[in-house]
């Protein structure tokens, strides 16, 4: 299965991440059209034509804002990892907050997040097993790249303050990163709901033994 990652425009620039476009509204409708189809189809099964009728507009004006589908589900997985990346940014400078608690509030976001973004049905083939664990690996990777700066910031604050008792927040930050991906995508650790919970309680007690943290501090990622 291959999906194309080219998004650029007929006049093959690049969009601008983040850019204002200039009808959000109609921008808005084309991504919820297509995550509404996502909720009951493989995104490979959905043609531009289909988000266009389901948009209610014309397939030539889905080619206004977007280059292909593709181009639109990388907006709408950018789209539904903003709140959780605001939410992390507003923490980072609320430093009377614990850095736990403040982490632990930033992956609650992440799961909600996750959750509405990724609530279509279970996945019933092979096919659509594969598609299903590719987006929800395209959306972890983009979550995660944006979170780490954050994740580190924050780190790096509760080093200073003596919360946190580990040299390296860059590297904290991004191990702290890999329980979250393994706590929202089994996918890439296929198991039972028992077993990646006990997956879980292993490294999150390994994580507290090697940075000298208290037991029971980095419970949140297992939550």
């Amino acid at each position: 299965m291959v999906f194309p990652t080219d998004s650029r425009s007929r006049t093959g620039q690049m969009p601008e991440k983040g850019v204002h476009v200039a009808n959000r509204p109609k921008y808005d409708q084309i991504l919820d059209a297509l995550q509404n189809l996502m909720e009951s189809r493989n995104i490979q099964s959905i043609s531009v034509s289909e988000i266009a009728q389901t948009a209610g507009m014309g397939k030539g004006s889905i080619y206004y804002y977007f280059p292909s589908k593709d181009a639109i589900l990388d907006a709408l997985i950018e789209r539904n990892y903003e709140k959780p990346l605001e939410t992390a940014k507003t923490l980072a400078g609320q430093t009377e907050i614990s850095p736990f608690t403040r982490m632990a509030m930033i992956f609650q976001a992440c799961r909600s997040s996750s959750t509405e973004f990724l609530r279509q049905e279970e996945p019933v083939s092979l096919t659509s097993a594969q598609e299903h664990a590719f987006i929800h690996q395209k959306y972890m990777a983009h979550l995660i790249s944006e979170l780490k700066p954050v994740l580190t910031e924050i780190i790096r604050q509760g080093i200073d303050n003596g919360e946190i008792h580990f040299d390296r927040p860059a590297a904290l930050a991004e191990i702290v990163l890999i329980v979250l991906t393994v706590k929202l995508d089994n996918t890439l650790v296929p198991s039972s709901r028992e077993g990646i919970e006990d997956v879980m309680r292993g490294l999150v007690s390994l994580l507290e033994k090697g940075t000298e943290n208290p037991a029971g501090s980095l419970n949140f990622l297992t939550a």
